[in-house]
């Protein structure tokens, strides 16, 4: 769900119009990309037009205070389409108008350009010198391992072979930028893991003797390593275990995630006989 359109340039719902146009002209320049180098700056530049859009315009405005994002979905009016193809392992598209890319991201969001919006309002010619042209989008799925420790890929691309490098801690959904185009990932799911940003879910089965005496057991981390995991005694099914470090490390910095181990009572289907008269022994005690 986008940002509220008003928190995104930072003025209140009474703002004015003029105050609208004043708060735009600030952040429009902060983040315009032909500025502002950071991997952020074209996003943030999106969203801070998609506001002014809405916002400079009284009707659309009133639309939004009353239906808020929902007022410029698909279905509520408007249209548009899109133009995309497949090259190599990749796919791309681009948004020429409203409604949905089908990757669930279009280079606008169903709005209108914003280096149009930027030029209109600035009297048709940027600050910044002459617009480049628009880069296209592709897309690619990464394994899940891979997408966590990085990888370097031989492509074919535009009629040649092309190496890219993904980045370590890339997550899914995420955009890198290159010099001719950017790259939407994708990452494939792990039957073991479950990633969520930087931190890493796993599911650690141990026996009803193990939750109720306690004891260590060994857990497997994303890094191929074991670790030796401390089970206290008393300790419940579902209970969540931090491994501190142990998740994700986030591109381009040192921050790491963490892992946590959701332990789980193991029950078997079919018990021995041993072991159902130790378990008659338990309840007879009130255990």
């Amino acid at each position: 769900m986008p940002n509220d359109y008003y928190e995104t340039l930072g003025i209140d719902k009474s703002a004015s119009q003029e105050e609208i146009k004043k708060a735009y002209r600030k952040l429009a320049l902060k983040w315009h990309p032909d500025k502002n180098d950071s991997d952020q700056a074209e996003d943030k530049f999106k969203e801070i037009n998609a506001a002014y859009e809405v916002l400079s315009d009284p009707q659309k405005r009133k639309a939004y205070d009353q239906f808020g994002h929902a007022a410029f979905q698909e279905g509520m009016g408007g249209g548009g389409g899109f133009q995309g193809g497949q090259q190599g392992p990749f796919t791309y598209t681009f948004n020429f108008g409203g409604g949905e890319s089908p990757f669930g991201e279009g280079d606008f969001g169903g709005f209108s350009d914003p280096f149009d919006i930027f030029n209109q309002f600035f009297g048709g010619a940027s600050p910044f010198g002459q617009r480049q042209p628009r880069k296209p989008t592709y897309q690619i799925q990464v394994d899940f391992m891979d997408a966590i420790n990085g990888v370097e890929k031989e492509v074919q691309l535009d009629g040649g072979s092309k190496k890219i490098k993904i980045p370590a801690g890339v997550q899914d959904g995420q955009r890198i930028r290159f010099d001719e185009f950017y790259l939407l990932v994708r990452i494939a799911s792990h039957p073991k893991f479950e990633r969520r940003g930087l931190d890493i879910i796993v599911e650690k089965k141990i026996p009803f003797s193990k939750a109720v005496l306690g004891g260590t057991v060994e857990v497997e981390t994303v890094y191929e390593d074991k670790v030796k995991l401390k089970i206290r005694p008393g300790t419940e099914s579902g209970t969540m275990i931090r491994l501190r470090g142990k998740g994700v490390k986030a591109p381009h910095s040192n921050r790491r995630g963490n892992q946590y181990v959701q332990v789980n009572i193991d029950i078997p289907d079919s018990p021995t006989k041993e072991q159902k008269q130790l378990l008659k022994k338990m309840a007879n005690q009130g255990l």
